[in-house]
This record gives C-alpha cells, sequence and structure tokens, in this order.
C-alpha cells in the first residue's frame, strides 16, 4: 500500500470537528486582512511593545499612511522593498502599508553580514530599504551595488513614538515618522492588483551550497496560508465582512476551542523576518484578533514577567525558548491555567519536554507542526481541538488542501506509511518558484505540482507525519537554518588548515550546535592552530547564529571510496560523545 496523505485515517481524532477537508480562499489581496481586522477589533489592542500599545484602528490608519507615502514617491506594484528591522511596534503598519501599495515585501535578517545583505537587496531588486538606525553605518557599505535608491530609517525612538524624530541621519535618509505621520486614508491602492500574479512576498531561504534563493510568494500564496493556519487552530472557516474583506468564523465549539478569536493574548518572539512570524505571529495574530506582546529579543525573565502581567492565554516558538522560561526561577510555581495553547515549530520538540510542559500547563493543548518558506510556512499541525490526538514526536497532519506523500530518496513512486522517504508536499500555498532560478524551481517542483522538500520523514498509519533526518547537511540551531559547506569553506581559508567538516552536535536547548573537525597541515600554521583560533577565524565572519561551538582536531576527514566526506560517522562520533 503507498501512501498520498491529505485527510486522516479515521483511526485518530485527527479532524477538527465540524470543518470541511476543504475550504474556500478568497481571491483578495494580503491588505484585506488588515481592513476586515480593523473593522472587526476596533480599538482593542493589536500590539504591544515596551508597555506602548498599538491598537487594530491605529495600526489601519498608519499602514494606510504608509501605502501613501509609498506610492506618492513611485513605490507600488513591481517594486520591492526590503525590510531590515527587527520585531517592533512599527514593523506590522510598515508591512501592511508595504501590502497596501501593492509593492513586494521582502524581509531580510538583521544580523546579516554586509556582503550576505548586499547580496540578497541585489538579488530581489530592492529599490527600498528600511533599516534599523544603530547600523546604519554598516549598511551603507552594502548599499553601492545594489539598486537602492530610498533609504527609510527607524529606530527605538519610534517604537516608543511613531512621530520622534530621529538624528544622525544624511539628508538624503527618509525619517520613518515621514511615512507613519501621513494621511491614514484608505485609497484602495491595491484594488487592481490579481492575487494570484501579484508577488506580496519575496522570502529568502537558504539552499543546499548556502547560497540564498528569493522564494516568489503571491498574494493568492499569503491569504491562502494564513487561513489555512488560523482556521486549523481556531476551529474556524474563512468568510467575507459586509465590505468583501476576510475574516475568519469560528465554529468550532467553546468546548474544543476555548480561546475565542479576539480573546487570546501572547508574548512573541518569532522574528518577522521568518516565514513563520510573517504568516503565523503576524498576519495570522490580526487576522484573529490577538493582542501580541512584542519581544525584539529573548529575555526569559522578562518573558516571563510579561506573560504573567498581560495573562497571556498561548506560548509559541522554538524548543530552545520553552527550556529557557522552564529554568526560569518561580516559573514552575506560577499558576499557569489560563494558558490554552502551546505551539512548537522551527525544531523538534523532545518528548521529555512535552512532559515537562504538560505538568506545569495542565490546561495546554500542546503542539508541534511543520513548514517551510517554500510552502509559504505552514503544511502539517498536530490538532489543536482539546479532543484531538496529538502524537508526540510528529509535526501532525495536513493541514486544508494538502498532500504530503513520502517518496524514495533516489526518486519513485510513493512509499508505503511507516517507511522513511523524503517528504514532497503539494497544495495551494506552495511557492510559485525561486526568483530568477528556474532550473533550481524545477528541481523542487516537479510536473504534478510536487514539491519535494529535503527534509526526511514517516507517515504513519493515520497520517501523521515524523521528521526523522534531512537529505541536505544543514543543520538547525534554535530553529535557524545553518549550512555547513558555508562554514567549511570559511575554514578551508584559515592558515594552517589541511581538511575540515562541519556537523551537528545535538543540544537539548538549541537543537544542534555547529562543530567542526579539522586536520592541520604539517607546518608551522598548522602546528599554531588551537580550538580558538580556529573559531574565532570562522566566527568574525558569520552572523552569531552559526557561529562553531567547537573545533575536534583529527588526523583525517573520513571520506568514502569516491571522496565523498562520511558526515555520518562524525556525526555518529558527536551522539556517542553525549551518550559517554
Amino acid at each position: 500500500m503507498t501512501t498520498v496523505q491529505s485527510a486522516p485515517a479515521p483511526a485518530a481524532a485527527s479532524w477538527p470537528p465540524g470543518l470541511p477537508r476543504s475550504l474556500d480562499y478568497p481571491g483578495v489581496p494580503v491588505g484585506s486582512i488588515l481592513r476586515a481586522a480593523v473593522r472587526r477589533w476596533g480599538d482593542r489592542p493589536a500590539f504591544i511593545d515596551h508597555d506602548v500599545p498599538l491598537t487594530f484602528t491605529e495600526l489601519g490608519a498608519r499602514a494606510h499612511a504608509v501605502a501613501g507615502w509609498l506610492a506618492d514617491h513611485g513605490v507600488g506594484p513591481g517594486d520591492v522593498v526590503a525590510v531590515h528591522i527587527p520585531n517592533c511596534r512599527q514593523y506590522p503598519p510598515l508591512y501592511y502599508g508595504i501590502m497596501l501599495a501593492g509593492a513586494t515585501f521582502s524581509p531580510t535578517n538583521p544580523l546579516l553580514p554586509s556582503a550576505d545583505l548586499a547580496a540578497q537587496l541585489d538579488d530581489a531588486g530592492a529599490t527600498v530599504l528600511v533599516t534599523w538606525d544603530q547600523v546604519l553605518p554598516f549598511v551603507r557599505g552594502a548599499l553601492a551595488q545594489t539598486s537602492v535608491r530610498t533609504v527609510v530609517v527607524t529606530g527605538e525612538a519610534h517604537t516608543l513614538d511613531f512621530a520622534a524624530r530621529l538624528g544622525g541621519l544624511e539628508d538624503s535618509d527618509v525619517d520613518l515618522s515621514d511615512l507613519l505621520s501621513g494621511d491614514p486614508t484608505d485609497r484602495q491602492l491595491d484594488a487592481g492588483l490579481d492575487p494570484a500574479e501579484a508577488l506580496a512576498h519575496l522570502a529568502y531561504t537558504g539552499g543546499t551550497t548556502g547560497v540564498s534563493k528569493g522564494v516568489e510568494l503571491p498574494h493568492r500564496n499569503v491569504v491562502t496560508n494564513v487561513l489555512q493556519s488560523g482556521c486549523w487552530t481556531s476551529g474556524s472557516l474563512p468568510a467575507l465582512d459586509e465590505h468583501g474583506d476576510v475574516t475568519l468564523e469560528q465554529v468550532g465549539s467553546p468546548d474544543e476551542y476555548p480561546t475565542r478569536l479576539g480573546e487570546a493574548r501572547l508574548v512573541n518572539l518569532t522574528p518577522w523576518f521568518h516565514a513563520m512570524g510573517a504568516i503565523g505571529y503576524l498576519n495570522g495574530m490580526v487576522m484573529g484578533g490577538t493582542t501580541t506582546i512584542i519581544h525584539m529579543r529573548f529575555d526569559p525573565v522578562k518573558y516571563v514577567e510579561d506573560a504573567i502581567r498581560y495573562d497571556v492565554t498561548g506560548i509559541g516558538g522554538a524548543p530552545p525558548v520553552f527550556v529557557a522560561l522552564l529554568q526560569v526561577p518561580g516559573f514552575a510555581d506560577h499558576d499557569w491555567s489560563r494558558v490554552r495553547g502551546v505551539s512548537s515549530g522551527a525544531a523538534p520538540l523532545p518528548v521529555t519536554l512535552i512532559e515537562r510542559l504538560q505538568a506545569l500547563l495542565p490546561n495546554a493543548v500542546i503542539g508541534e507542526g511543520y513548514g517551510l518558506t517554500e510552502v509559504t510556512m505552514h503544511a502539517t499541525g498536530n490538532p489543536t481541538f482539546r479532543s484531538g490526538t496529538r502524537k508526540p514526536g510528529t509535526v501532525g497532519l495536513p493541514v486544508f488542501d494538502t498532500e504530503i506523500t513520502i517518496r524514495p530518496l533516489g526518486g519513485g513512486d510513493p512509499l508505503p506509511a511507516g517507511e522513511r522517504g523524503e517528504v514532497c508536499i503539494r497544495g495551494p500555498q506552495v511557492m510559485r518558484g525561486y526568483a530568477h532560478r528556474p532550473e533550481a524551481t524545477a528541481e523542487s517542483i516537479d510536473a504534478e505540482g510536487w514539491f519535494h522538500t529535503g527534509d526526511v520523514g514517516i507517515l504513519d498509519e493515520d497520517g501523521y507525519l515524523s521528521i526523522v533526518d534531512r537529505t541536505k547537511d544543514m543543520l538547525l540551531y534554535k530553529g535557524y537554518n545553518v549550512f555547513p559547506r558555508e562554514l567549511e569553506e570559511i575554514l578551508f581559508g584559515v592558515p594552517g588548515v589541511a581538511g575540515a567538516a562541519v556537523v551537528g552536535r545535538p543540544d537539548e536547548g538549541a537543537g544542534e550546535l555547529p562543530v567542526a573537525y579539522v586536520v592541520r597541515k604539517a607546518d608551522d600554521a598548522g602546528a599554531a592552530l588551537t580550538a580558538e583560533s580556529v573559531m574565532a577565524a570562522v566566527n568574525d565572519k558569520v552572523t552569531p547564529y552559526k557561529r562553531l561551538r567547537d573545533v575536534t582536531f583529527i588526523d583525517a576527514i573520513p571520506v568514502s571510496a569516491a571522496g565523498k566526506v562520511l558526515k555520518r560517522e562524525l556525526a555518529a562520533r558527536e551522539r556517542e560523545s553525549l551518550q559517554a
């Protein structure tokens, strides 16, 4: 029996009660999500940052002001606006302003090295860059070889006061307050967009060689995946309000979904430059009427303080977040009975950690999901309704209109349930393709529309997916992708290094720690190498999450008869060392 999983077998209570297997997705642009939310949720706080609230009403007004400024300065359909800032209160109106103007949102990691930032801006063809005042001198050096003609600057001053003026800007720079303080009238600038064709997001993800590729996501993909995710987690159906804008109708009962739309509160750490952030923790929160407390960086003590002070109803993030929270003094003593949901993604959640969380959060449904930038964000999830069957160690079932199949790693027909192979996904949220890379697109999406993820997984008899390995060498450090080849290329440039291989060291808190195995050259430079000097040579050139955590010197890198590095042997050595 072969398996193509799009609906669960009846043995498990897995499908949201009362919901169909297929949803109707309105053909509207992303800005429709905001318009409906503003009308529906009004003066409810949408976001809170440094204790300063941003209501849904003000979010709408500020977003329309941004859209109007962009349009008046010639930025609209076909133009790419790169956003190079951390999570902050001004991020949501900026994001929706880009959407409402009909331009394309291209998020960038604020920690990108200058060369990587320049390469991404150039590949995206960005004409506008929004950046953070503290990194502005560093950013200027990355712009020479790009198409960026307008630099908009923001900073913590705007987080506290949208009307604040920044100091130290050049005459050519634009203060974000100019955009936020404009006319809040909805000029319907996105009315002529074709949601199936117009590009909403150009999101970058690492490739097998560590080279980032731009993932093209039209408005239809974004709206579709926000609905897939929102309906799955809240027991809802897509609906249109009286003005034809998209929202949710919660049909699931309060017994199954005790947190109702417009009542949720949570602290968000997930970066909005990540797929999970932009889809789930930005658009999803706005559509559902959630109050989101923004934390720019992870401070476990501050997180717990705000979670208590704002009486959160849910906790979300990657496994390292939960590991750190459990270690905060007093966490175990607080009454967390109001927390109804814990959502984990980006990396596997250890079963022992699930058990510890469940003991302290007795009323919380704890579930994992799975997705990738290439499928907009969400592909599978464990049931979130209270009577649903959640299987620890799995990432759940395919969401609405989504199919999962497991194929042999070398290609071929779908494998039976229980057999390991490559996870392939088909659904309306699959990307249009990689920007400027038709060959890479053709390699990843076959003629039948299946996206080949490169992840190795297993489907069980009930249709639950487990991710068990990766076909590529990519590591996951706290949910961030780390590509060994990038580190290895730097290592090979270090004087005295004759050979090198980077693998992941399993770590409960971080997922995997990048560690290097290095062969010294038989010369003075090789003899002078130390673990500290090698790590410094690499870590000065990469973002913090890619940094090497250890170096082991060995006589030779293990290779196959064909000369291929046998990283599995090094990975096994790491596991054995931990067990010892």
